[in-house]
């Protein structure tokens, strides 16, 4: 038989194929007019644009500004209006819908409950508006067509004292909603090791975890956190290329001890290839190390992380 080229999916074919998300973080995918009528209802007043149009387009330029100040910043308004149970719900809902809408059949979405405390929830009551939210989000997808399944990661800060609060927390839910527990932010300066009280008491309670660990840090944060905090799966894990060498001429590659581990353990590394060019972390999707990772047999899955890919309808949220 002739040997036939396959040809290329197009942007709907992967829109409808059915995916997997495993990286996601519930403040970097809300709608702009949602954030807009929360800020209405609530008082916020900060926001760098009200017309929902042009706060999108304000989201996307941020992130892709190349300016880490520029991309935190988004996330102090998203986080800003999701302080209220309504909001929260809303929110949750909307995440759920969007991306099923975009083909994704299972989703586990991260956030930080100690971030959304500053109207007077709880921790529990945060937990609990999410969840509602996600649930209210499936059944609406199941009213358009479309089916999927979403789970919380709790995700504690790595500069705050708050992780064995929050191992706890998630521990409680892990039947109602939440699926583990992760930790996130800078790398540099906390290690995961500051929360190994925090891991060491889920491993004991046989539930699981994954780390961000091998972004904007290299390969000591994916050691300590496979190898002190025995990490399920790796939020990014990028850096493990620092770990390959290679002669410069498409020959022979090289894999150091670490890198080796990662592979031969089968580790998921849990790729956000458009986040990690907004970050710094990559220069392009050419030179970007999944490719290269995925042809060593690397346990490599594509995510969205916090992204702004889907420019039509979802405007803060791309396609997996």
């Amino acid at each position: 038989m002739p040997n036939v080229k396959p040809s290329t999916p197009t942007p709907e074919q992967i829109r409808r194929a059915p995916k997997a998300l495993l990286h996601d973080h519930l403040d970097g995918g809300l709608r702009p007019g949602t954030i807009v009528d929360i800020a209405r209802a609530t008082g916020y007043d900060a926001l760098p644009e009200t017309d929902p149009d042009k706060l999108g387009a304000w989201f996307r330029e941020a992130a892709d500004s190349g300016s880490l100040e520029r991309y935190l910043e988004t996330f102090a308004h998203t986080c800003a209006v999701m302080q209220t149970r309504d909001a929260l719900v809303r929110v949750a809902a909307e995440c759920a819908q969007d991306l099923a809408a975009d083909g994704v059949v299972y989703a586990e979405i991260r956030y930080a409950p100690e971030q959304h405390l500053e109207r007077g929830l709880t921790l529990e009551e945060v937990v609990e508006a999410v969840n509602e939210g996600f649930r209210e989000g499936e059944r609406r997808a199941r009213e358009d067509g479309h089916r999927i399944r979403v789970g919380a990661l709790l995700t504690a800060m790595r500069h705050a004292a708050r992780s064995q609060e929050i191992a706890e927390l998630a521990n409680r839910y892990r039947d109602l909603g939440v699926v583990g527990f992760d930790i996130a932010g800078a790398e540099a300066g906390y290690p995961p090791t500051r929360h190994l009280d925090a891991f060491e008491y889920l491993k004991r309670e046989n539930n699981h975890f994954t780390i961000h660990a091998g972004e904007a840090f290299g390969l000591p944060s994916i050691w300590q956190a496979l190898q002190w905090c025995g990490a399920d799966r790796l939020g990014h894990g990028v850096r493990i290329i620092d770990d390959i060498s290679s002669d410069g001429r498409g020959g022979q590659v090289k894999l150091g001890r670490l890198a080796s581990y990662v592979r031969d353990k089968r580790v998921p590394l849990e790729m956000c290839p458009t986040s990690n060019l907004q970050t710094g972390a990559a220069s392009s999707y050419a030179e970007h190390p999944i490719g290269l990772l995925r042809r060593l047999h690397f346990r490599v899955t594509v995510n969205t992380d916090y992204t702004s890919e889907s420019a039509l309808v979802r405007p803060l949220r791309g396609p997996p």
